[in-house]
């Protein structure tokens, strides 16, 4: 049964494109020539918050509001994107918003959060002590706690899923990051809605692998730390609903090292001039790695965000691979 059917989608559609004019699909020339497969990105790095995030958050807290549901507020935890996306829809509705980061968490990204109308509370030490506290602050404050993954933020971030079927040809594949699943279940969601046989491929950390762990086992299995620079995808807690789509309905689930993620940021860099964070380089290091399997053929791959501090850019661009 899928999240939510084609005519929920295309309304969705007509709200997102409210906050989120339409990211552009690139086909790079030089990426191509580098794999040997014919290269699409989608630049999700070209939202108003800079990531895919900026489509689900705000259609999760619309339908919040439509629903009649009383806010006072929300709240969530995050390692920046999802933040900023809370940040964003909070100030929209003229509402407060509180957004938990772990401690050591990107400053740039918690600057952006405060842009955005957030207030940014520093406290675990990583995400999900961070989402404990995040849920203590909402019972305290009566604030509604804002989910990594849900229906309606699947839904919202899935219309880039959309877009990108609609502007290119028939794809073999797609690469994309897994953090807690919306986008890797948005385009899964989306292929089978309009009966396409794509290949979706969803790429991990291998120091964050809980995802393809529980891929490879048939089952959720959590880690008890993890050590990825590429923070928007340093999950060790796997969403149940998210794994159930993943599992039914991806190929495969690659697990990268640092070297690999941080090799393809300067290969988004030096092929198409556009910055990648670590999390969204991701996808294009999964190609870099299978690209024999797809030689001349039609590849998308997701760019999710341009979101780096620039003392880790500057280190991912002078050769080296950040050690956290």
């Amino acid at each position: 049964m899928p999240l939510f059917s084609l005519d929920d989608l295309h309304q969705a559609i007509r709200f997102v494109e409210t906050l989120v004019p339409k990211t552009p699909t690139h086909h790079w020339p030089l990426l191509s020539k580098r794999t040997g497969a014919s290269v699409y990105v989608k630049h999700e790095n070209h939202t108003p918050i800079g990531a895919f995030k900026a489509r689900g958050v705000p259609l999760f807290v619309h339908e919040l509001a439509q629903s009649g549901i009383s806010l006072n507020g929300l709240v969530t935890a995050t390692r920046g994107n999802h933040g900023q996306a809370v940040a964003l829809a909070a100030t929209k509705h003229g509402l407060p918003s509180v957004i938990v980061v772990p401690e050591g968490n990107s400053i740039e990204k918690n600057a952006a959060m405060e842009a955005f109308g957030g207030e940014v509370i520093i406290s675990g030490a990583d995400f999900e002590a961070s989402r404990r506290v995040a849920a203590e602050i909402g019972d305290e404050r009566g604030f509604h706690m804002v989910p990594p993954f849900h229906s309606d933020i699947v839904k919202g971030v899935a219309t880039y899923a959309y877009e990108l079927f609609q502007s290119t040809p028939p794809l073999a594949a797609v690469y994309v990051p897994i953090g807690m699943g919306s986008g890797i279940c948005g385009l899964i969601t989306v292929r089978d809605l309009l009966g396409l046989d794509t290949e979706i491929i969803g790429v991990v950390a291998k120091n964050a692998p809980s995802y393809g762990l529980s891929f490879d086992a048939g089952e959720i299995v959590g880690t008890e730390t993890v050590s990825t620079f590429a923070d928007g995808i340093a999950c060790r807690a796997p969403d149940q609903h998210a794994f159930d789509i993943i599992n039914n309905g991806a190929s495969r689930v690659l697990q990268l090292s640092e070297d690999e993620i941080a090799a393809a940021m300067r290969v988004f860099y030096s092929d198409t001039h556009n910055i990648a964070e670590p999390a969204a380089a991701a996808g294009l290091a999964g190609l870099m790695r299978e690209q024999e399997k797809y030689a001349g053929k039609n590849v998308g791959v997701i760019l999710s965000g341009s979101n780096v501090d620039v003392s880790v850019y500057k280190d991912v661009l002078s050769g080296n691979t950040p050690v956290v």
